[in-house]
């Protein structure tokens, strides 16, 4: 029996992608972009800021790096807390003595719960992006419109009260989302997000309420994906994070500037027995001719001209 003719037809096929979100676009075919100074590559270092709730409900997923084991896992839960206390600051002076500029990504729960530490960042200056509400806060496909738009609400207000500045910027909690989250972050004045991975520069991305901007933060390059999914030695991430530089310094000669984005979670990358791999890989990308150390938005506003 014939297959019914009905079932080869998709009305969305076409060259490049079967949906209107972005256009088709291959990065060997774009212009040059251009950094400051003749640098080839923007090196842009994120950190997490993060709440992971105890009793974490864990729909319709458990957050990776939330708790594994059963209430109370007080020794993740701990361990996550950890790095609010004290792995972060080791961050923050790995960073400043290699002259990084980082952004942090923050929880807005994190404005109730650890307000002398939003006060170090507020101090600092550096630019913030909205993190969710907590790590247990995950937008998917599942939500009620009402349930997302207030999450994405309470976040955006508790961070622009913290810190007293516009909030540009957006990373998914987990890096999932609804099909709408891009709709509702475009409406509430946000102006960029970074859960998507599927580009090396910024581009163009097209919602119901005016475009956004996708920024690339790597999630292959991410300390958690690395040393905690992939389970690759220390040593092994700061040599794919060398290769990457080595890579994008490389290609930057023939095509315009590259980016190297790094995320970093404190409670991981701040231990005793792992700040020095994040010294020697911030050593060595800032020790090679042509890397500009940039916050998110100077990146993008670049990338826009």
């Amino acid at each position: 029996m014939a297959l019914d003719p009905e079932f080869l037809r998709y009305p969305r096929r076409r060259r490049g992608m079967d949906h209107d979100r972005y256009e088709w676009s291959q990065l060997h075919e774009r212009g040059p972009v251009e950094w400051p100074g003749g640098a080839r590559l923007a090196l842009w270092i994120n950190v997490c800021v993060q709440f992971y709730p105890l009793n974490q409900r864990g729909k319709p997923f458990p957050t990776p790096g939330g708790m594994t084991m059963p209430y109370p896992d007080l020794r993740h839960f701990s361990l996550r807390e950890y790095g609010n206390r004290v792995g972060i600051f080791r961050l923050l002076d790995a960073c400043d003595r290699f002259g990084a500029r980082p952004s942090f990504a923050v929880n807005g729960a994190m404005a109730e719960r650890a307000p002398y530490l939003i006060s170090v960042l507020r101090e600092r200056g550096d630019e913030i992006l909205a993190h969710g509400w907590n790590m247990d806060s995950l937008h998917h496909g599942g939500l009620a419109t009402e349930e997302e738009t207030e999450l994405i609400d309470r976040s955006l207000d508790s961070l622009q009260e913290a810190f007293g500045a516009e909030i540009r910027g957006w990373l998914s909690p987990a890096r999932n989302e609804s099909p709408q989250t891009p709709d509702l972050l475009a409406e509430r004045g946000v102006h960029w997000f970074a859960d998507w991975v599927n580009d090396d520069m910024p581009y163009r991305f097209h919602t119901d309420n005016g475009d956004l901007w996708a920024m690339p933060l790597s999630n292959e390059l991410e300390d958690r994906f690395i040393l905690m999914q992939n389970l690759h030695s220390e040593e092994s991430w700061v040599e794919q994070v060398c290769d990457a530089c080595d890579f994008l310094l490389k290609e930057a000669e023939d095509s315009g500037g590259r980016i190297l984005s790094l995320n970093l979670h404190p409670w991981l990358m701040g231990q005793p027995h792992r700040i020095a791999h994040l010294e020697q890989a911030l050593g060595y990308i800032t020790s090679r001719p042509g890397v500009w150390p940039a916050a998110p938005t100077e990146i993008l506003q670049l990338c826009k001209k």
